[in-house]
């Protein structure tokens, strides 16, 4: 088990999240019932892809994509 920090901007929270080993931010993201696509995903500042693996002790931030016209 890997346990990453959590920041999620829409709902300005830190939350702390247990995972299996070898889990990619798409696990992370159904774990907290986050639409990949309507959010961009960072760790130590840098974007990271869903197929990124995460490691223990990250400190992750998920931030909401804002469109509009």
């Amino acid at each position: 088990m890997i346990s990453v920090k959590v920041f999620v901007d829409r709902e300005n929270k830190n939350t702390e999240i247990r995972l299996t080993d070898n889990s990619v931010v798409s696990d992370l993201l159904k774990k907290l019932r986050v639409n990949p696509v309507t959010v961009l995903v960072s760790r130590n500042n840098q974007l990271i892809l869903d197929e990124e693996r995460l490691n223990n002790n990250d400190e992750i931030k998920i931030l909401s994509v804002i469109s509009g016209g």
